[in-house]
């Protein structure tokens, strides 16, 4: 079962739009495409997230092959869509507000 898609990644869109852009001073992810709710649970249909990484939901991709992922705390990982597992899983944030407030806007 997928975690579900944080309060403050709806809040965010609702607010903001959703962001395609880079991070700043090269944090990662370095380029974030964030997707619209409505879209979430396909893409992570598509690209079989809950087989090959239960426990996460990825919410955008970075553009170079790598998704970026909830897990049930919502806390934003990394997870490459090659040798997608769990264990690949980079933590590069503790929310996604954590991950927002690194947007170049």
């Amino acid at each position: 079962m997928l975690p579900s898609i944080p309060r403050q990644y709806i809040d965010y869109l609702a607010a903001h739009g959703v962001f395609e852009g880079f991070t700043l001073e090269g944090a990662r992810p370095g380029y974030v495409a964030l997707w619209p709710v409505k879209e979430i649970a396909g893409n992570n249909s598509d690209v079989e997230v809950e087989t090959y990484a239960p426990g996460f939901l990825a919410f955008a991709g970075n553009g170079c092959g790598e998704l970026l992922a909830f897990d049930p705390t919502g806390a934003v990982f990394m997870l490459p869509m090659i040798g997608m597992a769990p264990e690949c899983a980079i933590r590069i944030a503790d929310s996604f507000l954590d991950l927002a407030m690194r947007f170049e806007i």
